[in-house]
This record gives structure tokens, sequence and C-alpha cells, in this order.
């Protein structure tokens, strides 16, 4: 199978794994005036935060040179950072913000040693 084909079936067994334990709470919430709506928002929240970066992962890992891809990975924790900030007024710590630095640098800095095999 190819990586996006294992990907598909991944999120099928979370699915069927995921709901014994949410199948309680989602009866009420069927009842409820806006629970299309609610289930539009978790539609979208799933193929935003599970999907597309999975898949977009799976296809740049075929395409993208491995120091490209892994500089690429390392910035995810400062656009998460970002993120936080703008959409939930998350305000990072000095530490947050040196933690993530430091992950990047690290990526930034590394040189892939040839193979002396």
């Amino acid at each position: 199978m190819a990586g996006i084909d294992q990907l598909g079936a991944c999120m099928v067994v979370a699915a069927v794994v995921a709901t014994p334990f949410g199948i309680g709470d989602a009866g009420t919430a069927f009842v409820h005036p806006l629970w299309l709506l609610w289930l539009l928002w978790g539609i979208g929240v799933g193929v935003c935060s599970s999907v597309i970066p999975y898949a977009s992962d799976q296809l740049a890992m075929a395409r993208l040179p491995r120091s490209v891809l892994a500089f690429l990975l390392a910035l995810l924790p400062a656009s998460s950072t970002v993120i936080g900030l703008v959409v939930l007024g998350q305000i990072p710590t000095w530490r947050d913000i040196i933690g993530v630095a430091t992950v990047i640098a690290g990526v930034a800095i590394r040189q892939e040693q040839p193979d002396t095999s």
C-alpha cells in the first residue's frame, strides 16, 4: 500500500476505535438544535487538524530532500506558537520561545554526514 493509502486506513481504524468512547455523549448532542452545525465544525476540525497535515507530510516526504523536510518540520512549533497567539490569544513565555528557537536552530545547523559505506 502507498503512504496515502496507509494513512487512510489508519484514519478509519482510529475512527472505529474512538467511536465507542464518544457515542454516549453524542446521543444528547443530536437533540440540540445546532447539532448539524457542530457536526460540520467537527468535520472541519478533523480535516484541518489530521487529514491535511498528515497527507501533506506523506506527499512531502516522497518529494523533498531530507534536509528540507526536516527544516520545514522544525518550523511547525514556530507556526503553532504564532497561530496560538493570533487565534487563541496564548502568549508564549520566554521558555517557550527559547525552546522553539532551539529546535529550529538545531535542525538548521545540523549537517548530514556523507555515507562512508
